[in-house]
């Protein structure tokens, strides 16, 4: 979050002027924002404060807590997925002692011999006739 990016700047300044409405003090919503981490994710919390309007500090900082605890969740099921996807990746292809292949090379290599099938089949069709 700096000063530099005017999407941190802005999403920053509209919490904490929304706290301020709400008769909290600025800093909280500049704590806030460091927590939370992301423009989208203060967007998020300052939608919830012109809404709500929540009266005690803790309903803030529970609300606060309750969205960084759903961003969390959300990268560990992406980061889940991800491994998910590369374990089967392995169930399908093996493992292999070269450390630089990848699944895209092992597409490269799947699309040259459908290339050399089709070559193949080609000229046993002519040899025939």
């Amino acid at each position: 979050m700096t000063s530099r990016n005017p999407e941190w700047t802005f999403a920053r300044n509209e919490l904490a002027a929304a706290l301020a409405d709400l008769g909290f003090a600025e800093e909280l919503g500049n704590q806030i924002a460091r927590h939370l981490g992301s423009p989208k994710a203060i967007q998020r919390m300052t939608a919830y404060l012109l809404r709500a309007k929540p009266a005690d500090v803790e309903l803030v900082v529970d609300e606060m807590l309750a969205i960084k605890a759903e961003i969390d969740a959300w990268r560990e099921k992406k980061a889940s997925e991800e491994a998910n996807a590369y374990y089967n990746y392995v169930l399908y292809y093996g493992l292999d002692d070269d450390p630089d292949c990848s699944p895209d090379d092992d597409e490269e290599a799947e699309a040259e011999e459908t290339e050399e099938a089709a070559e193949v089949e080609t000229s046993v069709t002519f040899a025939s006739n």
